[in-house]
């Protein structure tokens, strides 16, 4: 055989393996955003309550609503109570399902949990929704210019990451035994791939990501799917509530399509749109480009300008009322 020969043969192998791969993301794709319209888990066989963190607004909320829309109870875990018991008089208002609050402040960090796991003592929990997350800034900062840092590089551990395991901890026991449950942690897109200029944030929702994968291997032979969902823009108070549009969606529908995909995947963009960007910005930013200097001083300078014209635009909204 000749040399042109092997090499004919490696090239038609190397092809027939990219045209497989491309044929399974086209049939996994399918089915996590098409047949899961028509083919979706019954929620209600994880168990009667799910427990919702960060649910008073934004996607915690959108899930919280979306659960009790497809039959469970909910428990509410968030820092203001105001908003709390406005939440769960919604929920029994519009779905009938019985809900319980717990007020509590996330950054706070071990201390609460002792208080979490009281109330949730006996009761038969077959969802966690692990969304809690803040933000450190309204726009993108280098490292050392991140405002009152030492407070907020504790505040972003203690929310961000300790929350997701500790929560975790205090469920799965119960899940473990009756050999069902689904723990979903919310990370995010920016945890994808290193994003410069949201340093922390980006640092602990990969480990979000990381936590979710390896937990669901652990556990998915003892009946429990842990389901790591990492979003692009969704309209909300972190966003600063952003016009939705093909590329930006409402917390809501987010919620909707992403609890579809439950059973389908472990791992999910939560949406088309948001899969379709994530496969557009791998191809056309890739991680030389994206880390470089030049892009850095780029995304501050777009940034910046971004925030001018909002302010701008905040005063001429002022201008008018008057």
């Amino acid at each position: 055989m000749s040399f042109t020969e092997v090499l004919a043969i490696i090239g038609g192998f190397t092809v027939v393996l990219y045209l497989l791969k491309l044929a399974w993301g086209c049939w996994c794709g399918f089915r996590q955003f098409v047949l899961s319209e028509f083919w979706q888990v019954d929620l209600r066989t994880y168990g009667q309550w799910a427990v919702v963190t960060g649910a008073t607004s934004g996607i915690g909320k959108a899930y919280a609503h979306e659960l009790a829309r497809r039959g469970l109870d909910v428990i509410l875990v968030s820092r203001s109570d105001a908003k709390l018991q406005k939440t769960a008089k919604e929920i029994k208002e519009q779905y009938g399902r019985k809900t319980r609050t717990i007020q509590v402040d996330f950054t706070d960090g071990p201390s609460i949990y002792p208080a979490i796991a009281k109330e949730l003592q006996g009761l038969e929990i077959g969802i966690l929704v692990n969304n809690v997350g803040m933000v450190y800034s309204d726009h993108f900062a280098y490292f050392l210019e991140i405002p009152d840092i030492e407070q907020k590089i504790t505040q972003l551990i203690n929310c961000n990451v300790l929350s997701v395991p500790q929560m975790t901890r205090l469920v799965l026991p119960g899940m473990v035994e009756r050999r069902t449950g689904l723990v979903i942690n919310i990370s995010s897109e920016v945890a994808v791939r290193p994003q410069p200029l949201l340093t922390i944030y980006s640092s602990t929702k990969i480990f979000v990501t990381y936590f979710s994968q390896c937990l669901h291997a652990e556990y998915k032979s003892r009946g429990i799917t842990v389901q790591c969902v990492a979003p692009f823009l969704v309209s909300t108070n972190m966003t600063r509530n952003m016009k939705t549009n093909c590329f930006v969606k409402s917390a809501p529908d987010f919620a909707r399509e992403a609890l579809n995909t439950v059973g389908h995947t472990s791992y999910t963009n939560g949406c088309l749109s948001h899969t379709l960007q994530n496969m557009a910005l791998h191809i056309l930013l890739p991680d030389w480009y994206r880390m470089s200097s030049y892009f850095i001083r780029k995304l501050q300078n777009l940034a910046e300008e971004y925030h001018k014209s909002m302010g701008k635009e905040k005063e001429r909204l002022v201008e008018k009322e008057k």
